[in-house]
């Protein structure tokens, strides 16, 4: 019977954290997107233009998108798109993509950009908009 007291905690426990998770990372991601709306507004306003999106292969090929917005990083593969969404342009490689395009779904945007991943290299959103429209002002 003790077993079974334990077990039962352990779950209301594990359930517990999962949903603090779930609840910090929902209010993270309304803190990121009010961040990158923000961002949309003055690039407009500062009259950054936007580009055509493209996605890349983790192979390095090269894929035709719908989107159109702004490069936030020098390799290419984060951005914003003109309707306000964030999007990852890394894709996995497509037999039919170099010639139809692929269509990459927005992503929750995290206040940390890059935080976990295995190269080590992050950066605070904000931080990374902020450079982007400070690029455009140098020029």
């Amino acid at each position: 019977m003790a077993d079974d007291d334990w077990q039962s905690q352990r779950a209301r426990a594990v359930a517990h954290h999962a949903a603090e998770l779930d609840r910090r990372r929902a209010a993270e991601t309304e803190l990121a997107m009010a961040l990158i709306k923000q961002f949309v507004t003055d690039a407009r306003v500062a009259g950054l233009p936007t580009e055509p999106l493209r996605a890349r292969s983790y192979s390095g090929r090269s894929y035709r998108t719908p989107l159109r917005g702004w490069h936030l990083n020098s390799d290419r593969t984060i951005a914003v798109g003109d309707d306000g969404r964030y999007y990852s342009l890394l894709v996995p490689p497509s037999a039919t993509g170099w010639l139809t395009g692929v269509t990459p779904q927005p992503q929750a945007p995290r206040l940390i950009v890059g935080e976990g991943a295995r190269d080590g290299e992050s950066i605070p959103l904000q931080q990374l908009l902020a450079k982007r429209l400070d690029e455009h002002g140098r020029h």
